[in-house]
C-alpha cells in the first residue's frame, strides 16, 4: 500500500520549520534552540493540534501525533554524542574517570535519594518516588551541550564538568530503565541477581562494539575513501552512527550510548575530521527535530488549569536539584563560581527523565497524574535551559580555563596553537612540511589519498582524511588560528576553490598556492592569495641557476639575478590595479619586520633549499 501525504505531514512540516526558525533566529542573534521549542509547543497537540479537533483545516499545519516523529527525534541525541565523541579519544577519556564516576555518580545518587524522599512524602509509593526521583534526577544532554557549544562554553570548566555528569547519566539510563521494568513486574521484585542477568546482553555487545569497532572501522572507512566516492562516504557514516546507536539500543542501552562509542572509536583515525564535516549537517537537523518533539509534549493547558502546583514542582525540583549539585561540584574542588554555573545547567529535567516517566506510567509503577505533572514540570524546565546558558555567557568566570583536571575534553583545533595547514601532502607537500619542522613550526597536513594519509599518520604525523575544498574541514582543522595556509595540490580547480574558502573565512590569513602556471599564478593573484609559485617559471628558474652556476659565473652574481627575475615575474603575475591582495597588500607591518620582503627571503627559496 503506497503511503499518502498525511504520513509525511509531521516530516514537511518539520521541514518547512526548519527553513523559516533558523535563518530567522540567526539574523534575530539567537538559538534556534529557542524557535524549534516554541514551534512544537504551537504546533504539538496541545497547541494547534488541539484546536484540530474543531477546525479540521488546522490540522493539515498541526502536528496531531508525536510518536510520528519522537522515534526520528532520538537519533538527534545518538548524533550529537558521536559528535562529542569525535572530539575525544580513549586516552583523553581515562583522563577524566574520576569526574564522570565521581561527579557524575555522586550527583546520580544523591539526588535520587533526595527528589525520591520528597516524593515519598507527598504520597507516592515507595516504588513510584524511587521511579519519579531518578527520573527528575536526569539532565538534558540533548539540549545542554549543543547550547553549550553554540556559546563556546563547552571548553569552560563549568563545560567539561557537565559533560562529566551528563556522559555518568547516559551511561546509567540502561539500568534504570531496567529497574522500572523490573518494578512493573509481578509483585514488584526481582532487583538481586536479576539485575546482573539483564545487563549481561548490553555488556557483551559494548565488548563486542569495542573490539570489533578496533578491526573493522578504519579498513571500512579507508576502503570507502578509496573511491572517492561522496555518496558512498555519507551513506558510510550515517551506517555507523545509526547502526552503532541500534546495537545497543536491541542489547537495552541507550542508543546514544552505541553512538558515542563509534566516535571513541573513530576518534583515534584520520577520517574523523571528514566524518564531522559529513555528519554535522544530520545532527543540526535531527536535534531541532527532538526540540520540536520536546515542545510539543508541553501541555499547557495543564499548566493553566494547575499553575501554581505545576510551577512549583518545577521550581521545587529544579531548586533541590540544583543545591545538591552545588554542594558535590564544592566536594569535588570546584570554586563557588564554577560550582554556581554547574549547579544552574545542570539543574532542569532531560529527555530521559520522559522516557522513565512514560515507561513507569505503561507499567503501572506511577499513576497517570503523577507522571503527567512530572513530564510537564521537567518539561518546563527543559524549555528554560538554553535561556539559563545564555545568562551564563555573560558571566566572566565562564570563560576562564584554569583547571587542569578538565584538560582531557580539549579539542586539537582549540588547543590554542598556531599551525600551518598544508593541503596536499605529496612530494611537494611533504617537503614544505620539512622545512617548516626544521624551523620548529607546527603543521597539520590534509590529503585525499587515504593510503597516504594512512602512512604517514603512521610515521607520526598530523595528518586527516579529507576534502579541503569544504571551508567546514577547514574549521574543522583549526582554520580560525592557523599561520599560514600552503596549498601544494596539482588541480588548479581544487587550488582556486581553497583559496576563495579560506580567503572568505580569513582575510588576514597568510595563503600561498601551488601554480599550474603564469595564468593560473595570475588568477590566484586575483582571489588575493599572498604568494603563488608557478612551476614552469621555478623550474625555468631553477635550470638557468644551475647552468650559470655549472659555466662558471659566480654564486652570487647568480643568485642575485635569479631574486631579480623572480621579482620582475611577481610584479608581472599581480593585478596591476591592486585589486590583488599579493604579498604587498596583505601583509601587515608587524609581520613584514618578521619576515622581509627582499627576493632572498622570498617563496621559492624553501625549494632552492
Amino acid at each position: 500500500m503506497t503511503p499518502g501525504p498525511e504520513n509525511y505531514k509531521e516530516l514537511l512540516l518539520f521541514l518547512a520549520t526548519a527553513g523559516v526558525i533558523v535563518p530567522l533566529f540567526g539574523r534575530l542573534r539567537l538559538s534556534p534552540v529557542f524557535g524549534f521549542l516554541a514551534a512544537g509547543i504551537m504546533l504539538g497537540p496541545f497547541g494547534l493540534g488541539a484546536l484540530a479537533r474543531d477546525l479540521p483545516w488546522l490540522s493539515a499545519v498541526s502536528i496531531t501525533d508525536v510518536e510520528e516523529i519522537a522515534h526520528l527525534a532520538e537519533f538527534g541525541v545518538a548524533f550529537l554524542l558521536f559528535m562529542i565523541a569525535l572530539e575525544l579519544s580513549w586516552k583523553r577519556l581515562l583522563l577524566m574517570r574520576k569526574l564522570v564516576f565521581g561527579l557524575g555518580g555522586l550527583q546520580l545518587l544523591a539526588s535520587t535519594a533526595v527528589l525520591a524522599s520528597v516524593a515519598n512524602l507527598l504520597d507516592q509509593t515507595p516504588a513510584s518516588a524511587v521511579v519519579l526521583g531518578s527520573a527528575l534526577a536526569m539532565s538534558s544532554t540533548a539540549i545542554i551541550l549543543p547550547s553549550l557549544v553554540e556559546r563556546k562554553l563547552l571548553n569552560t570548566t563549568v563545560g567539561r564538568a557537565s559533560f562529566a555528569v551528563l556522559l555518568f547519566q547516559d551511561l546509567a539510563v540502561a539500568p534504570l530503565l531496567f529497574m522500572v521494568t523490573m518494578l512493573a513486574g509481578p509483585g514488584g521484585t526481582g532487583l538481586g541477581t536479576g539485575l546482573l542477568y539483564a545487563l549481561a546482553p548490553a555488556v557483551i555487545a559494548l565488548i563486542a562494539m569495542a573490539g570489533l569497532g578496533r578491526l573493522i572501522l578504519r579498513p571500512l572507512f579507508k576502503l570507502v575513501a578509496a573511491t572517492k566516492s561522496g555518496e558512498l562516504f555519507v551513506a558510510a557514516c550515517l551506517l555507523v552512527v545509526i547502526g552503532s546507536g541500534l546495537v545497543t539500543a536491541l542489547s537495552g542501552q541507550s542508543m546514544a550510548l552505541g553512538a558515542f562509542l563509534a566516535g571513541l572509536l573513530l576518534a583515534e583515525t584520520e577520517y574523523r575530521r571528514q566524518i564531522e564535516v559529513t555528519i554535522q549537517p544530520f545532527q543540526g537537523l535531527l536535534l531541532g527535530l527532538f526540540f520540536v518533539s520536546v515542545g510539543a509534549r508541553l501541555d499547557l493547558s495543564a499548566i493553566i488549569a494547575n499553575p501554581v502546583p505545576t510551577v512549583g514542582i518545577a521550581i521545587g525540583f529544579f531548586a533541590i536539584k540544583a543545591g545538591i549539585l552545588f554542594l558535590i561540584a564544592r566536594l569535588m574542588g570546584l570554586p563557588s563560581r564554577g560550582a554556581g554555573e554547574l549547579a544552574v545547567v545542570l539543574g532542569p529535567g532531560g529527555e530521559f527523565a520522559l522516557i522513565l516517566i512514560g515507561a513507569a506510567v505503561a507499567g503501572g509503577v506511577v499513576s497517570g497524574a503523577a507522571g503527567a505533572t512530572a513530564t510537564v514540570a521537567a518539561t518546563l524546565t527543559m524549555i528554560g535551559i538554553p535561556l539559563l546558558i545564555r545568562m551564563l555567557d555573560r558571566s566572566a568566570a565562564s570563560t576562564r580555563m584554569d583547571d587542569t583536571r578538565f584538560a582531557g575534553l580539549t579539542p586539537e583545533q582549540d588547543d590554542g596553537l598556531e599551525r600551518v595547514i598544508v593541503v596536499g601532502y605529496g612530494r611537494v607537500g611533504q617537503l614544505v612540511a620539512e622545512m617548516l619542522t626544521r624551523h620548529e613550526l607546527l603543521f597539520l597536513a590534509i590529503d585525499a589519498d587515504p593510503t597516504l594519509v594512512a602512512r604517514e599518520r603512521a610515521r607520526g604525523h598530523t595528518i586527516f582524511y579529507g576534502d579541503a575544498t569544504q571551508i567546514a574541514l577547514l574549521r574543522r582543522c583549526g582554520i580560525q588560528s592557523a599561520r599560514a595556509l600552503v596549498v601544494t595540490l596539482d588541480n588548479a580547480d581544487a587550488v582556486e576553490s581553497i583559496v576563495r574558502a579560506a580567503r572568505s573565512e580569513r582575510p588576514d590569513l597568510t595563503i600561498v598556492a601551488r601554480a599550474r602556471d603564469a595564468v593560473h599564478a595570475t588568477e590566484l593573484y586575483e582571489l588575493n592569495v599572498t604568494d603563488a609559485v608557478p612551476e614552469t617559471i621555478e623550474a625555468s628558474l631553477q635550470l638557468s641557476q644551475a647552468v650559470l652556476v655549472d659555466i662558471g659565473i659566480p654564486m652570487g652574481r647568480v643568485i642575485a639575478s635569479i631574486h631579480e627575475k623572480r621579482d620582475e615575474f611577481r610584479k608581472m603575475l599581480q593585478p596591476p590595479d591592486g585589486s590583488g591582495r599579493g604579498r604587498h597588500a596583505i601583509r601587515a607591518p608587524q609581520a613584514e619586520s618578521r619576515k622581509p620582503r627582499s627576493g632572498s627571503d622570498g617563496h621559492a627559496r624553501t625549494k632552492d633549499r
